[in-house]
């Protein structure tokens, strides 16, 4: 009797074969996913950084606790202007809660409070509606905006610990954080920072 091999259960490894088109079609897919991760990275880096309001130094425009987004970008590719709302580390101090005020003078500007008016280059600065200045601190003498220096201020004038203070003082460019440009406390109370 001869004994023959069986076509039955076999353990040796067959091999696949992987078609080249299947092949390519996974390599693009993959890359997808990366590009589109790394898309939404750059996103939220650039403009996506999340910052509570701490305190009422930004009212009416922002409230005490409000969430807003910061543009991180916007200041590689242009410099601050008056009227930006920033975001800000005073003195640089990474131990610090992150600031946001108004930027009201810029590098060369000559910034000063006199009788509760706001003074940039000698014009009133845009105060339509704002209550005197009680406190002019810094800016009670003129004073000149260092380069790369910016002088900020809260809109809620006689609220706000800001440039006038020498806790916080001008601004350093280098400590800007970026452009506050969205705000958001829901879904009905969201939008733009003008």
């Amino acid at each position: 009797m001869a004994f023959g091999r069986s076509k039955g259960l076999s353990f040796r490894n067959k091999r696949k074969k992987v078609s080249a088109s299947a092949a390519k079609r996974n390599a693009v897919f993959v890359l997808q996913i990366i590009i589109v991760l790394l898309i939404a990275y750059v996103l939220v880096f650039c403009a996506g950084m999340k910052v509570t309001v701490a305190g009422n130094s930004m009212e009416s425009t922002l409230k005490d606790g409000e969430a807003v987004l910061i543009n991180r970008f916007t200041y590689f590719i242009s410099d601050p202007k008056p009227g930006d709302v920033v975001a800000f580390l005073p003195k640089g101090n990474e131990k610090s809660h992150y600031y946001i005020k108004r930027i009201v003078g810029t590098p060369g500007d000559k910034v000063q409070i006199r009788e509760g008016v706001l003074y940039v280059n000698g014009e009133m600065f845009d105060e339509e509606d704002t209550e005197a200045i009680t406190h002019a601190g810094l800016a009670e003498e003129e004073l000149t905006v260092g380069e790369d220096e910016y002088f900020v201020i809260g809109d809620n004038r006689n609220s706000s610990e800001d440039s006038r203070y020498a806790n916080i003082g001008n601004v350093r460019d280098e400590d800007i954080v970026g452009k506050v440009w969205f705000a958001y406390n829901s879904i009905r109370d969201m939008g733009r920072v003008k």
